[in-house]
């Protein structure tokens, strides 16, 4: 799984044409599956994403996670992140899962985030045209992937 984390101060996401999902102050996490991923991969990391410490402190230090700070999520599918642009211009998705599998891997992938956060998560609509409107904070974004984990 390969996961772009970004700081937001808010977000609107549509999809297909229709509002979907909003958060304030929170993370919005683009997510790819690939065909290796397994639960392992969905365990390691939503616990990354929930205690990964990105908000600031009261001395304005990167010290706080979401949770401590209250704050929302919400986690969109896209596949586009597992890209292979190693050949021509075209870019290659030979590498991310087939919808079927990607679709339950996502669905357990938002239960799991859900239950590391006790709280509901926000989502996007798997296999639809998104528009995801945000506020990335900081800037600050974090770019995870389970099979390298650094």
């Amino acid at each position: 799984m390969r996961a772009v984390i970004q700081r937001v101060s808010k977000c609107n996401l549509t999809a297909d044409g229709t509002p979907k999902s909003m958060i304030k102050h929170g993370l919005v996490v683009l997510l790819g599956i690939e065909d290796a991923d397994n639960d392992e991969d969905i365990d390691w990391l939503s616990g990354k994403i929930a205690k990964l410490r990105i908000f600031d402190d009261a001395d304005g230090v990167m010290n706080l996670s979401v949770q401590e700070v209250n704050g929302e999520i919400m986690v969109v599918s896209q596949f586009t992140l597992h890209a292979s642009t190693k050949k021509g211009n075209r870019p290659s998705y030979q590498r991310a899962a087939k919808p079927e599998k990607a679709q339950e891997m996502y669905n357990k992938f938002v239960q799991k985030l859900q239950s590391e956060m006790q709280t509901e998560i926000a989502t996007g609509k798997f296999q639809s045209h998104m528009l995801v409107d945000l506020i990335n904070d900081g800037p600050v974004t974090i770019i995870i992937d389970t099979k390298n984990k650094e």
